[in-house]
């Protein structure tokens, strides 16, 4: 069986969602689902899921922090074995208006891209996977890719861009090693198929769906 592993920038990820959300609010039902479903659902016959990691900071606003925590504590019950988190952090970055000179702190994601690269290239060095998937849209990942084609050309590079979000780098790269790319834009009943319910229970713990995120997907339950 051919072992696939999926590394999903969490930022560009949930991006993507935004986005896409933005132009066309049926987007709005995907915050709550189960990624180990979703993507399980773009698996061959003759492949099996290693695992999907997400690489993502906790946000600085205690609200969001507190909705990603649901969301990924409730994946981690469904998925204690094929889901796994590796965090980086926001750091808060002083940015300056050139003309007015006035002052603003904006957070900053730290440490996932580089967190992402390296896992991707440990797990060909300690042969892990045999596809590796990476869902993002960010060219900064043209040079672990490219190191993997070169030095384990065994291992197979999937691109799957995130709804609204794309590279043309990336795509062209892929292309080039006769690749595989997945826009996921396209494949919305697969995140529908993932959504989670409301209170996931398992072992006598439960994880509810955010307040905020309930009351959108009430409004958008015709499916």
């Amino acid at each position: 069986m051919e072992r696939v592993t999926f590394y999903v920038d969490g930022f560009n990820f949930y991006r993507g969602l935004r986005a896409a959300k933005l132009i066309d609010n049926s987007w709005r039902i995907t915050y709550w689902i189960d990624v180990v479903k979703l993507f399980s659902q773009f698996l061959g016959p003759n492949q099996k899921l290693v695992k999907v990691i997400y690489f993502t900071a906790s946000p600085l606003n205690e609200n969001k922090s507190r909705r990603q925590g649901a969301f990924f504590n409730a994946n981690k019950l469904l998925n204690s074995t094929k889901f796994e988190i590796v965090r980086g952090k926001y750091l808060k970055k002083e940015i300056e208006c050139p003309r007015c000179k006035y002052s603003i702190l904006r957070p900053e994601e730290k440490k996932t891209d580089v967190n992402l690269s390296i896992r991707m290239i440990g797990d060909c060095i300690q042969d892990n996977t045999d596809t590796l998937v990476l869902v993002s849209g960010d060219s900064d990942f043209i040079p672990p890719v490219e190191f993997i084609q070169k030095n384990y050309p065994d291992k197979k590079i999937r691109i799957y861009f995130p709804p609204t979000i794309s590279s043309a780098d990336l795509k062209n790269n892929i292309i080039s090693h006769k690749g595989k790319i997945v826009y996921l834009a396209n494949n919305r009943q697969k995140f529908i198929n993932s959504i989670m319910p409301d209170v996931v229970i398992k072992d006598g713990k439960s994880y509810t769906i955010p307040l905020k995120w309930k009351s959108v997907l009430d409004t958008n339950r015709e499916f």
